[in-house]
């Protein structure tokens, strides 16, 4: 495929730009300051410059997926994380793209159980995931919890509402996930929840089991 990474420069996003580009994948990864264009080119990606919040057709021109790992780090939640999003998936349905995968979060759809600083963005991100899944895009929702930066273990946990019982996850695995359900038919039109587990990657998302 030809991929575009929203927020390719990231924390996730450089994990996913990297494991993209060292597969079969031709991998375009999307920033909007050009002092970080040097650094998705070192990931092994082309780098193109674009701003979630403003015309990205340029950068979705000639792909045919998406990987969206963007955030606004709490800074615009509704400028970014909805509005930015929603504005990629609409283009995306306007252009050749046929896959997007959304990387949200868990609780996206009852922020009212998480702590009240995180509720305006899980907010945003139910209403960008909404959106996606309403449009005529191939999606897959991937909703890890509390993100850390250990080592990946290669080894997760999916469902449609987890036992929170060690809600974590590393940064490199939620990356890992994002990249193994591109081009898994099992995760065609799912909306799931990701934590650390004891299952190989790939095998958990044989049927992650989103309940619809």
């Amino acid at each position: 495929m030809h991929v575009l990474v929203a927020g390719s420069h990231g924390q996730v996003g450089q994990h996913v730009t990297r494991l993209l580009a060292e597969g079969d994948h031709e991998v375009r990864g999307m920033v909007r300051d050009e002092a970080q264009t040097s650094d998705i080119e070192d990931l092994g990606a082309e780098a193109v410059l674009a701003d979630l919040t403003e015309d990205v057709t340029s950068a979705v021109e000639g792909c045919d997926a998406v990987v969206f790992a963007a955030g606004s780090g709490g800074d615009d939640v509704w400028g970014v994380d909805r509005d930015g999003a929603i504005n990629i998936i609409e283009t995306a349905e306007d252009g050749d793209v046929d896959r997007f995968v959304m990387l949200s979060s868990i609780n996206a759809d009852s922020p009212e159980e998480s702590p009240e600083e995180l509720r305006e963005y899980l907010k945003a991100k139910a209403e960008a995931d909404e959106r996606l899944r309403e449009s005529d895009l191939t999606y897959s929702i991937v909703r890890p919890g509390a993100l850390t930066n250990e080592e990946g273990t290669g080894k997760i946990r999916t469902g449609a509402d987890l036992d929170r019982k060690g809600d974590d996850i590393p940064r490199e695995d939620v990356a890992a996930t994002l990249v193994a359900a591109l081009p898994m038919e099992s995760t065609h039109g799912q909306t799931f929840e990701v934590l650390s587990g004891d299952e190989p990657i790939e095998q958990a998302l044989e049927s992650p089991l989103d309940g619809e």
